[in-house]
């Protein structure tokens, strides 16, 4: 994650990667995962199974974005979520100057169950503004493995709902991390191309 970071940075943008949970530099072993697992299921800030909720660590992460908007100016602030908190930077939308947000194999509420593999992780509210903003122009970037279980069916979610402002991006076969531990270097171009159309 770092190294993908560094190249965000090297494309002339300022990172920053918020600590939500884990060990900070841990690598991914079995037993760092189970800790990071244990830490957010206790954790009050995150939706693990409810749907139709917006995870309640994403009005830090607005203001989060906010502060950073402010401080550093431009057109607006990039957010892009992985894996558990893949749908974070849909929520960051709702109240934030996200103008970039990118979605990685966003995997929250966890499957299986047919109505949590289809939510977004989104209150009613919020979705309907972010489809506001996607009217608006706003466009949301997804990528993810096409056979990838975590993600459950919420790409079809998000191109119903979102309709042709929703780009979708997906790879053949079973990965799951697109950017970093199974990265797809067309994955990485296509999130530096949506970061430079959208924050320059």
């Amino acid at each position: 994650m770092a190294g993908f970071a560094e190249e965000v940075v090297d494309a002339g943008y300022t990172v920053v990667m918020p600590s939500l949970f884990g060990k900070d530099g841990a690598g991914m072993t079995p037993l760092s995962t189970a800790r990071a697992l244990r830490q957010v299921c206790v954790s009050r800030e995150f939706t693990k199974l409810r749907t139709g909720e917006t995870t309640p660590v994403a009005g830090w992460l607005r203001s989060l974005a906010r502060d950073l908007h402010a401080e550093l100016g431009g057109p607006g602030v990039g957010a892009l979520g992985m894996c558990f908190t893949g749908g974070f930077a849909l929520a960051m939308m709702v109240d934030a100057p996200v103008t970039a947000p990118v979605l990685c194999q966003p995997s929250t509420p966890f499957v299986p169950g047919r109505k949590r593999a289809a939510d977004l992780n989104l209150s009613p509210a919020d979705l309907d503004i972010v489809k506001g903003r996607c009217a608006a122009g706003q466009q949301v970037l997804g990528l993810q493995f096409r056979k990838d279980p975590l993600t459950g069916t919420r790409f079809e979610t998000l191109t119903r709902e979102l309709g042709d402002a929703f780009i979708r991006v997906e790879f053949d076969g079973i990965g799951h991390s697109t950017v970093t531990t199974h990265r797809q270097q067309a994955g990485v171009d296509a999130v530096l191309a949506f970061f430079a159309d959208n924050l320059r």
